[in-house]
């Protein structure tokens, strides 16, 4: 860790002001497996705190695994707080779990790019949802996921770069902290707004 900001602080000051004024961020951790991409998959456009508590709806009505959530009828899906479409991504995955299609426990062996191919193969399983299974998952470190709302507003509030291409190559020297500095980026975000969240 001290090692990366020490990289990112001479890269660019700005790393170095939000240790000065908000402290050192949070590293995020979160198990590998089904149950983190079904919350991943909830996490999408939506806020983590409302993701959580339908995730929480869910496993208080029936275990999070792929053989429960795949014959869960969709109605179920409905009253426990998720939307038609978000049920049938985890439909989706659990199925592609059954059937052999992809091998979650296998992915920690894997490359980040190896990783993306075999994730992004499913439905509702975009590039932001693996960046962030990547790296709370799999503690990939070189990673900035620009599809994040709050990393890009962070990117034009501090660096004032408004294109997403010039967002790409200014943060390229940061490798290989780019999960470092996102997480600095997002420590900003949120101690600005006076928000807490638990990852």
């Amino acid at each position: 860790m001290q090692e990366a900001i020490d990289y990112l602080s001479e890269k660019n000051p700005i790393f170095q002001r939000i240790i000065q004024e908000y402290g050192l961020p949070p590293i995020p951790k979160r198990p590998q497996g089904f149950e983190t991409l079904v919350l991943l998959i909830l996490e999408q456009q939506v806020s983590i705190d409302s993701a959580k508590a339908t995730f929480l709806k869910i496993k208080g009505y029936t275990v999070c695994t792929p053989e429960a959530l795949v014959i869960l009828p969709d109605e179920t899906f409905r009253t426990l707080g998720v939307s038609r479409q978000k049920t049938a991504y985890i439909k989706a995955l659990a199925s592609a779990i059954l059937n052999n299609e992809i091998n979650i426990e296998s992915l920690a062996t894997k490359s980040a790019k190896e990783v993306r191919e075999e994730l992004i193969k499913l439905k509702g399983i975009g590039n932001w949802t693996i960046d962030i299974y990547l790296m709370f998952c799999l503690q990939e470190p070189d990673l900035i996921p620009l599809g994040d709302i709050a990393v890009v507003n962070t990117i034009k509030e501090l660096l004032d770069i408004h294109d997403k291409d010039e967002m790409e190559i200014h943060t390229s020297q940061w490798s290989p902290y780019r999960s470092y500095a996102t997480y600095l980026l997002w420590h900003y975000y949120l101690k600005k707004r006076k928000r807490t969240i638990t990852y």
